[in-house]
């Protein structure tokens, strides 16, 4: 886990040292650098420094129009690029007062839940990894592949889609799009299942991840964590749930939550919510309505003065955009509450008294996505 070369010092007095884990991106799947305090393999302090592939997105943005910036958001989580993007194009619309056709409600929902369940997946082959099993990673891919492909049919691209506009969507769904998602969804039923076969009930993995890394559910409250990280440890926090947004209060689905609040019942909100996921696709995928895919707006489009906030729950949890216009074509100021740097800042709390090799566990079920972190 590490050497000698990356002891940075030893404490005078006593049996601990300071390591360096990271930032090389295979030790934590990313450019994270955590300085470890530790004494043997037991962690008793955690310091994340972040800002290493920081590329200063949000003051970028000031300088982008209101359909330029949008596109920007999707390289910070870039594994929920449909997500980042919905979150610009509501806020967006939310200033300009304009009403999405519902047709494109339909798919930006439906193009929102196949990103959830391609991020899970990659997530659920980066965990068990991350627990010394290798075969799930790659049955993942095999999953995240199919909705990959169907995303390209449509949108044109495979990761960072640039698919949401505002006043809906750029382009309309793919003929193939409706037997593709329902043939996927069939097809995942049985695999989620082959899922839990290999892995949830393994005693290994199940050993590694249960009574590990707890995180109470005040603890989550104060720390200002969201989305499965939270629901894990008993907190409603589901936006689509308190601040539902297009068609989402329409459909019936239920926020997971658990109590245990320790790795395992995170690694468990995940495969839940994408049984649920797919419950939702399968109320929609046959009732989307006829219609327009794109409102009319304006080809310049300039916000009123004033300040907008819009959310969205993605992969990772809650991700806000908060504009403030002067009432010209770019926005006077621009800040994103991603859900990672909050959930971040609890993993110090959440790892002392471990092992080094539970703190790779604990740190992996928190699904870290570096960029969004960095904005």
């Amino acid at each position: 886990m590490y050497r000698e070369t990356d002891i940075i010092q030893t404490i005078p007095g006593t049996d601990e040292m300071v390591i360096n884990v990271g930032p090389q991106h295979p030790s934590t799947h990313g450019v994270l650098h955590l300085v470890l305090t530790i004494n043997g393999e037991i962690v008793k302090k955690v310091e994340p420094h972040i800002g290493y592939i920081h590329r200063s997105i949000e003051k970028m943005c000031e300088s982008l129009t209101y359909r330029q910036f949008i596109y920007s958001t999707s390289r910070m989580d870039y594994l929920a690029a449909h997500t980042n993007n919905h979150a610009c194009a509501m806020c967006v619309e939310q200033g300009m007062g304009i009403e999405v056709p519902l047709r494109a409600q339909y798919i930006r929902v439906l193009m929102d839940e196949l990103t959830r369940i391609a991020s899970h997946c990659l997530w659920w082959g980066s965990i068990a990894m991350d627990c010394g099993a290798v075969t799930p990673f790659f049955l993942a891919f095999r999953e995240r592949e199919m909705i990959n492909t169907i995303m390209e049919e449509t949108c044109g691209a495979r990761l960072t889609m640039n698919y949401n506009v505002p006043g809906g969507v750029m382009a309309d769904i793919h003929p193939t799009f409706q037997q593709s998602v329902k043939d996927f969804v069939r097809h995942f039923r049985s695999k989620i299942d082959e899922y839990d076969e290999l892995v949830t009930g393994n005693i290994i993995f199940q050993s590694r991840l249960k009574g590990v890394g707890k995180l109470s559910k005040e603890d989550a409250i104060s720390y200002g964590c969201t989305g499965p990280t939270a629901r894990a440890s008993g907190v409603s926090c589901d936006v689509r749930k308190h601040f539902p947004y297009e068609i989402y209060n329409q459909i019936d689905f239920k926020e997971i939550t658990h109590t245990a609040g320790d790795s395992y019942a995170r690694y468990l909100m995940r495969l839940a919510e994408m049984r649920e996921s797919m419950s939702i696709i399968e109320q929609l995928i046959d009732n989307i309505p006829e219609g327009d895919f794109l409102a009319k707006t304006k080809a310049v489009l300039k916000l009123p003065k004033g300040e907008f906030y819009s959310r969205v729950e993605t992969p990772r949890g809650e991700l806000g955009v908060y504009i403030v216009s002067e009432g010209g074509t770019t926005p006077y100021r621009i800040k994103f509450r991603s859900p990672g740097f909050s959930n971040l800042s609890a993993l110090d709390h959440m790892t002392r008294g471990h092992k080094i090799g539970d703190l790779v566990a604990i740190m992996g079920t928190l699904d870290l996505v570096i960029p969004d972190i960095d904005r």
